[in-house]
């Protein structure tokens, strides 16, 4: 019994003397290990006489309980000194000045982009969508550009080197590639808006080689000007939020439409400030049109039986517009701080519920 005293005592200071848990454990092993000191003990009950066993075992059992609750007591008390050790080297210093907070927002282009859809969508439009990199057929030849027309010029698109076939990818001058595909995969009634990037050869303060546009076309029996000029009034009135708005068509000539009209809003340009809605100037916003028969015709459909509208105008300049920016080079500078004052918040989703902007 005067053996197990000592024992005790012995592993009580080792247990006490360990100043990490690597070193409690290997107290721990050393005495309650398959060859620890009251592991041997507890294996020697076997070969005593009953009288010895009853007196020894119940001495050696409580003496392995108590040695297991000190060194679990320990390592309690070692991985709370751990954590109170972290926390004050971790601790913040709340006197110290906060750092910049960093807060993205939703650029003013991708707002009107999504201003935009919101509000066809509401007139039933679909959003349709196709690759950056066309070919001569979808981008010029379908569209009914003739061979030698000047965007086909390699000043004013970009093509990459001519294939072994002697075909030229581009990157697309307009989001049109998207209405030829989407009429030579669908049949009427079509009616889809086709936002995206286009790439042209332009830079200066309304022209970037980049820009975004997005384009609408509509595809069924009996559609007229009429169905044209009430869409996009009716779509100009709600992107400005404001029911005063005045347009006009004027005579225009593009390839894929016949007849063919630029669209002006009314504006006051006065204190150097553009104001949509009033005074007695115009302002060119977006180009438009009756679909050519030689389009339909080159995408499938029967201009006998078929007849459609289409209209494209430039995301980047409605922004511009809405929201009083007067450079377009500045919303692909990456200036955070320019970010900062135009950006929008990623939680305001434009919808027909909230409000647009």
């Amino acid at each position: 019994m005067t053996d197990l005293i000592a024992l005790e005592a012995d592993l009580t200071a080792q247990i006490a003397a360990a100043a990490d848990p690597a070193a409690l454990e290997a107290v721990r092993v050393a005495a309650l290990g398959k060859t620890g000191a009251v592991s041997t003990l507890l294996k020697s009950l076997g070969g005593m006489n009953t009288e010895d066993r009853q007196v020894q075992g119940p001495a050696i059992n409580g003496l392995r309980d108590r040695v297991a609750a000190t060194i679990a007591s320990a390592k309690a008390a070692l991985e709370t000194a751990k954590l109170d050790a972290r926390l004050a080297a971790e601790a913040v210093d709340l006197s110290l000045p906060a750092p910049p907070r960093r807060k993205g927002s939703v650029h003013p282009t991708m707002q009107a982009m999504d201003e935009i859809i919101s509000i066809f969508a509401e007139m039933g439009f679909a959003v349709a969508e196709g690759p950056d990199i066309e070919d001569d057929f979808h981008n010029f030849t379908a569209l009914n550009f003739p061979p030698k027309h000047p965007a086909r010029e390699m000043h004013d698109t970009f093509f990459f080197n001519p294939k072994t076939d002697g075909e030229r990818m581009l990157l697309r001058t307009h989001t049109s590639p998207v209405q030829v595909r989407t009429m030579l995969s669908q049949k009427p009634p079509i009616r889809i808006v086709a936002p995206g990037r286009t790439y042209r050869c332009d830079s200066d303060a309304t022209h970037t080689p980049m820009f975004h546009q997005i384009e609408g076309l509509v595809i069924d029996r009996g559609i007229h000007m009429g169905h044209l000029k009430w869409t996009l009034n009716s779509f100009i009135g709600r992107y400005f939020e404001t029911s005063a708005v005045t347009t006009r068509f004027r005579p225009h000539h593009f390839p894929f439409t016949e007849p063919s009209a630029e669209m002006d809003v009314g504006c006051d340009r006065s204190g150097g400030e553009l104001k949509i809605g009033q005074g007695a100037d115009w302002l060119e916003i977006l180009g438009c049109g009756m679909v050519h028969p030689n389009v339909l015709r080159a995408c499938g459909i029967d201009p006998d039986e078929y007849q459609g509208f289409a209209f494209g105008m430039g995301v980047d300049r409605l922004a511009m517009l809405k929201y009083g920016m007067s450079d377009l080079r500045e919303m692909f500078a990456g200036d955070t701080r320019w970010l900062a004052h135009y950006g929008f918040s990623a939680f305001a989703a434009p919808n027909p519920a909230s409000g647009l902007s």
